[in-house]
């Protein structure tokens, strides 16, 4: 991840969430590769794809870097949970952020798991708005 790509992550979280992102003193390096928590992002077109995964959200769903990137988000979830994913997304669109969101999410293996205690925010560059990011605390089989 460039400096650039986590300044635009961390801004943002201060901007929408109100507090930093992983502590004052996380790093892009820490956030990739030691933050306890799965962090993903993906841009803002109509079918939005994964620009972000850190090592955490990496082995959560079973996708290296190479595999996740470019893939469309919407595959994180099974055809039967897209609503409810959409919901999220929407909320976070209209409002900045969301809090407090818990739902399941299916591995590249079949795996299914819940990601709980999320927080998504929108990304916005200027005043254009790129992406959507999330966080999630925990995570536990389905």
């Amino acid at each position: 991840m460039t400096s650039d790509f986590f300044d635009l992550l961390a801004s943002c979280h201060l901007r929408f969430v109100g507090t930093p992102l992983g502590g004052p003193h996380a790093t892009a390096h820490w956030l990739y590769e030691d933050a306890p928590f799965g962090v993903l992002a993906h841009d803002a077109a109509d079918d939005p794809r994964f620009t972000y995964a850190n090592l955490t959200a990496q082995r959560c769903f079973g996708y290296d870097w190479a595999e996740f990137i470019g893939l469309p988000s919407r595959l994180s979830a099974e055809p039967d949970r897209q609503e409810d994913r959409q919901h999220l997304l929407d909320a976070v669109h209209r409002g900045g952020f969301a809090t407090g969101y818990r739902g399941q999410r299916i591995a590249k293996s079949g795996r299914r798991f819940w990601i709980e205690d999320v927080t998504m925010w929108n990304l916005v560059d200027g005043n254009r708005l790129v992406g959507q990011a999330a966080s999630f605390q925990h995570w536990r089989d389905a």
